[in-house]
Order: structure tokens, then C-alpha cells, then sequence
């Protein structure tokens, strides 16, 4: 079965044929910095990051550019705001997306251009968008001419007529309320760059079409983003790059949001949410399991209590992990998933459905450790390696493990004092000192450890919170 996805453009699911035989080209609209990531903004990378992990898992070489918009209105009324220069503010929170894409597993893209070091290919691109009739320079602005382009909406399935275009301050001269800026005239204290038509700065959209076309060329195949995205930002991605003579993007994938009482997750919430503190009260791999195993384009409804089953979900994945490695020692992933979880995959990325299998997985491999059929055991956990692997959440990989050498010298560090601890509970127990036996189980549990009782001697894991 090949590779299907949603398109937004065709409003259907495609059989995906990428461009180039064997590889694979994606844009994704990765961050603008003018705040750090909270889990909504995190989710668009978590999302791709899984996409690109399956092609190349079906043996596609995959070229994943993930740009940062580095200057734009928000940025500069951040400076303005905040008596910081735009660069500072800028630099401050690529930083901490980075941080966010990295605690959360996703892989770093093959190119991660900023806005601002593409300023002579964003002139080229508006010079040729004149030449063509396309655009026009009016004081100081360069606008998109949106009648000149016949499929201008086809994206997003608006009606030209009724069409209400966002538009900032300052972006006076233009031929029809409806054209867009590509390039926003210089205002006194904004950052500038000198242009054939006078100083200024990028208007939002010119940057993806500029850099889309430098790192991907002409024609790529997929086109990414979350749904707020469609319109106006990729709706005017599309009019300027074919425009320009490019055919763009082959595919339109669109993730949905994480919301919070239905409403999109937004900065107003404060730092609750930011992914830098959402790490210190939950474990990065626990929150990649959240934010990535829904559906792409399902909205996620953000709560404690989703999180916390989230949790329980993956403690039993873990701990089934943890039960044949004691017994068997390190497993290696198998070298292919199960067909349904393929299957499930190949199908626009069907996560709900291919975890399905990674749990049907998990109770074949605990039916196996409770027959003592240490064979079947080992196998289920290679095929459960080989799943988790390819979504970014297999424990026992280095990122999770932080180095293997390390986290097994430290479970062993761990397992040791343990081991002590419940040998006291032991002793007590052999005494009849039922008190305080109780009272260790108790601690050990208040410490965030599960004690089971079993004939071969108590064991731990750790537990959920």
C-alpha cells in the first residue's frame, strides 16, 4: 500500500507520488518568534516530525526545511513594548523553540532558514512578480495584485468578493483593499533594508515563497502548517510563489489545534503552558505521547486529567518494556513494524490506529511474561521497539535513556538503594512488624515507586502520578 494523505488543497485524501523518485521535499512554517512555545505551538513540529520519521522509515530520503520567521508586526511591537531590540527578542525565543524541539524528540530539520537572511531573494522574487504583472510598488509598499492571479482563494475556498484581507498599519497605496503586502515601507525606529523601492521590511508571507523556492526549488511535494495558517498565510504563499513561474507545493497537510475550553491556545494563558514548564511537571516523552498520538488533524482538547490518563496509557507500555528487559536482558527493535501498524501509518498517518497495534502488542508480549514464554516475549518487545521507534517514543532509545551507558549505570544506582530499602521491608515483614513494612511501601510509593509483590521477590517500577 503506498503512502496516502489529506490534501487541503483537493480536500481529499492522495495517494502520494513524491516529485523526485525515492525522496521526499517538505516546507514546514515552523516558528515566529516574538514569544516562547507553548504546547499549541509545539504540536505543528511534533506532527511533522512523525511524518518524517515514516518516510523514511518506508525508505524515502527526506529534505524537511522548517523556517523561523524572525521579524514581522508582533516582533516589533514586542521590542517596542518591552525596550528590547527586535533581534534580542528574536534570538531569545528561536532559542527556546529549539530547546522545545529537542526536549520533545523531533529530529532538526535539514535547513532552518530565518526571514531576515533571505532578503535578496525575497527582492528577486518581488522584482519578478512586477515584471510580470503581478505586483506593484506604491510609497514605499510592494503589493500582491490578488485579481491577477485567478486561483487566488482556491486553498482556502473563499469568495474573492466577500473577501475581508488583514491588513497592519501603514500599508497605504493600494490598488484594491483585497492585495496584500509583501514588502511594508520603513517606519521611523522599525528595522529596514533598501530595495529598488525604497527601505523597508518583509511583509509575512514573502519569506516561505522566497525560501520554499531557494531550498526546495520550483516544485516540492509537501506543504505544511496548523489549520490558522490556510488563509491568509498560505493562501498568499501560493499566489506569490506561482506567480513568480513556481508550481510549489504538491501537497497541503494542515495539523489542527490544542485548545483549551474549545477556544485555540493562546499566550493570554501565561506560562502554564509553555513547554519549559510543562517539562518540569511532566516527562518530555510523556508529552510527545500526548501531543503526538492523536490524530494530526483532530484538535487536541488540553486538560490534567487527558494527561494523566496519557500517563497510565504509557506507564503500561513502559513498564511491559521494563518486565522483559529485567527477564531477558537489552532487546534490539525488529527491523520491520507489523503490517497494521504500517498500514494504519500508510493511511494519512493514522497514530490512534497504529498505537492501537503497539498496545495489542503490549498484552500479547504480558501474556507471553505471564506463560513464561520468554521467547514470544522478546519478540513482541522488538516489534513494540520497531513501532515507538518510528513515532519518536521508544524509552529505551539514547535521547530518552540520556546515553545508554549513563541511564543504565543509573537504573542500576537506583535499583541498588531500592533493593536496600525493600530488604528493610523485608525484614520487618519476616518479624511480623506489619507497621513497618506498611509504612516503607508507603514511602517508597510517596517517592513515585510501584512495589509488586511477586513469587521471585518484590520488584519496582515507576509509577504514575
Amino acid at each position: 500500500m503506498s503512502i496516502r494523505l489529506y490534501d487541503t488543497s483537493t480536500r481529499q485524501i492522495r495517494d502520494f507520488v513524491p516529485h523526485e523518485p525515492g525522496h521526499v521535499s517538505i516546507y514546514l512554517c515552523g516558528a515566529t518568534v516574538q514569544a516562547a512555545p507553548h504546547i499549541g505551538h509545539i504540536r505543528s513540529g511534533l506532527n511533522f516530525d512523525i511524518m518524517r520519521r515514516w518516510f523514511a522509515y518506508r525508505g524515502y530520503d527526506v529534505t524537511f526545511v522548517r523556517n523561523v520567521t524572525d521579524i514581522d508586526d508582533k516582533i516589533i511591537a514586542k521590542s517596542a513594548e518591552q525596550g528590547r531590540p527586535w533581534w534580542s527578542i528574536g534570538f531569545e525565543n528561536e532559542r527556546a523553540f529549539t530547546s522545545a524541539y529537542d526536549v520533545l524528540g523531533c529530529l532538526p530539520p535539514t535547513y532552518e532558514p530565518r526571514a531576515t537572511g533571505h532578503i535578496p531573494e525575497m527582492i528577486e522574487m518581488m522584482r519578478g512578480l512586477i515584471d510580470r504583472g503581478h505586483a506593484y510598488a506604491a510609497e514605499g509598499n510592494v503589493y500582491f495584485d490578488v485579481r491577477s492571479y485567478p486561483e487566488y482563494l482556491r486553498l482556502s475556498n473563499q469568495d474573492l468578493d466577500g473577501l475581508r484581507q488583514p491588513s497592519g498599519e501603514g500599508e497605504t497605496g493600494k490598488r484594491d483593499p483585497r492585495d496584500f503586502a509583501m514588502w511594508k515601507a520603513a517606519k521611523p525606529g522599525e528595522p529596514s533594508w533598501e530595495t529598488p523601492w525604497g527601505r523597508g521590511r518583509p511583509g509575512w508571507h514573502l519569506e516561505c515563497s522566497a525560501m520554499a523556492h531557494k531550498y526546495l526549488g520550483s516544485a516540492f511535494d509537501i506543504h505544511g502548517g496548523g489549520v490558522d495558517l490556510i488563509f491568509p498565510h498560505h493562501e498568499n504563499e501560493i499566489a506569490q510563489a506561482k506567480g513568480f513561474g513556481d508550481d510549489f507545493a504538491a501537497y497541503w497537510a494542515h495539523n489542527a489545534w490544542v485548545t483549551l475550553s474549545g477556544e485555540k491556545m493562546s499566550k493570554s494563558l501565561g506560562n502554564s503552558v509553555l513547554v519549559s514548564e510543562m517539562v518540569k511537571r511532566w516527562r518530555p516523552i510523556l508529552l510527545r505521547y500526548y501531543l503526538g498520538t492523536p490524530h494530526y488533524r483532530s484538535m487536541i482538547e488540553y486538560s490534567e486529567e487527558a494527561l494523566r490518563e496519557a500517563e497510565s496509557a504509557f506507564a503500561r507500555i513502559e513498564g511491559f518494556i521494563q518486565r522483559v528487559v529485567e527477564k531477558a536482558g537489552p532487546v534490539e527493535a525488529a527491523p520491520d513494524v507489523p503490517p497494521a501498524f504500517a498500514e494504519a501509518m500508510d493511511d494519512d498517518l493514522g497514530v490512534p490506529q497504529a498505537l492501537a497495534v503497539v498496545h495489542t502488542t503490549v498484552r500479547q508480549g504480558n501474556s507471553a511474561l505471564t506463560a513464561d514464554d520468554k521467547e514470544a516475549a522478546v519478540a513482541r518487545l522488538a516489534e513494540v521497539r520497531a513501532m515507538l521507534g518510528v513515532l519518536g517514543l521508544d524509552p529505551l532509545d539514547e535521547h530518552w535513556s540520556g546515553g545508554s551507558d549513563r541511564g543504565e549505570d543509573l537504573h542500576g544506582v537506583v535499583d541498588s538503594l531500592v533493593r536496600l530499602v525493600l530488604e528493610q521491608r523485608q525484614a520487618a515483614r519476616g518479624r511480623k512488624d506489619y507497621a513497618t513494612a506498611d509504612a516503607i511501601r508507603d514511602q517508597l510509593q510517596q517517592s513515585g515507586l510501584v512495589i509488586e509483590d511477586t513469587p521471585s521477590g518484590p520488584r519496582w517500577e515507576l509509577g504514575t502520578r
